[in-house]
């Protein structure tokens, strides 16, 4: 909770201590519920996070009063609405902020804190037809091949400590993961050394809402695995991540400096830094059904509750069999 702000003084002319907004209890006990019951990520959480705050901070805003859920009606929402067309979000954006609203008040109504959602029936705007981005063949393989070649370069400069060596070993190992098991960043960084079967070259994968799920792990990925783990000075025990912080150091490699050294390797290979490790995973999918793979198998891979949520990838092959088809057949 947040401080409460006082009128006294630290001293003569000294303003009064700065406060933190106070945190609105329904939201943290939602946030709460998600984290404990749903098995909701990181970033799921920082989502509803922002998007109930943004509610809430613009409710007091412009209102002039805290929010007060159960009395809330479908014209403030749709206000609301009004407000972030006006500020210029995007479609997405805005779509990502109701989804958060919806839930949040499923949730409310299932406490017996409201008696039902004043969101229904709230005509959004269309989302954006956007395909996911996805890397050709033969950029992934550059990408794969950046940690190496920067290791190579530096052991030719004698500049590869033990240190470096790992780190560098890790991340090859990294992307190797995240393409030959369409990985979420967020599962790969949650991955312990006891979910790896080298026999059956299976790991298992914990998703969204602590789902598990086996994915099959091609030997090149096992190879690079194994790889960095002989350069630790003992290899993860049962319990212990796949992936380390440091050599030294027991934790697990954060999303963040995946994310960092991602953005490292896309440079060195020639391609846009700003590419996620979300688009690794666009790739996997993709390049899957171009092979011809059928779409469930893709989404059980995938981890996807939805075929729906599969089904984009299968317009990307389909845009590049028209581009195909327009290319080289004689009466296109």
């Amino acid at each position: 909770m947040g401080r409460t702000a006082t009128n006294e003084h630290t001293g003569a002319g000294s303003p009064a201590p700065a406060t933190d907004p106070p945190r609105d209890p329904h939201i943290e006990t939602f946030l709460q519920h998600l984290a404990t019951d749903r098995g909701a990520s990181l970033y799921t959480q920082r989502n509803y996070r922002q998007a109930l705050t943004a509610f809430a901070d613009w409710h007091q805003r412009e209102r002039g009063t805290a929010a007060a859920w159960a009395d809330l009606q479908r014209d403030d929402f749709r206000a609301y609405l009004r407000s972030l067309g006006r500020a210029g979000l995007g479609r997405a954006a805005i779509h990502l902020r109701f989804s958060a609203l919806r839930t949040f008040y499923r949730y409310l109504v299932r406490r017996g804190l409201v008696e039902s959602s004043p969101i229904k029936q709230i005509a959004l705007p269309k989302p954006e037809k956007r395909l996911p981005k996805f890397l050709t063949g033969d950029q992934i393989t550059a990408l794969l091949a950046a940690p190496m070649r920067e290791l190579e370069s530096l052991r030719g400069a004698g500049k590869a400590s033990a240190a470096v060596t790992a780190d560098l070993l890790r991340d090859a190992a990294i992307l190797e993961l995240l393409y030959s098991c369409g990985l979420r960043i967020s599962e790969l960084c949650g991955l312990k050394a006891e979910d790896l079967d080298w026999n059956e070259q299976l790991v298992r994968v914990r998703g969204k809402g602590n789902k598990e799920r086996l994915a099959p792990i091609g030997a090149p990925a096992l190879e690079a695995l194994r790889l960095y783990w002989s350069h630790l000075s003992q290899p993860p025990g049962a319990g212990m991540p796949a992936f380390l912080a440091a050599p030294h150091r027991p934790d697990p490699v954060s999303p963040r400096v995946v994310q960092l050294r991602l953005k490292r390797y896309l440079a060195a290979a020639g391609l846009d830094p700003h590419l996620t490790p979300h688009k690794l995973r666009h790739s996997f999918a993709t390049h899957l059904l171009d092979a011809g793979a059928d779409l469930r198998s893709v989404q059980e891979l995938l981890g996807h509750a939805h075929l729906a949520t599969t089904q984009v990838y299968t317009h990307l092959t389909t845009e590049r069999l028209k581009r195909v088809y327009d290319k080289t057949h004689p009466r296109a």
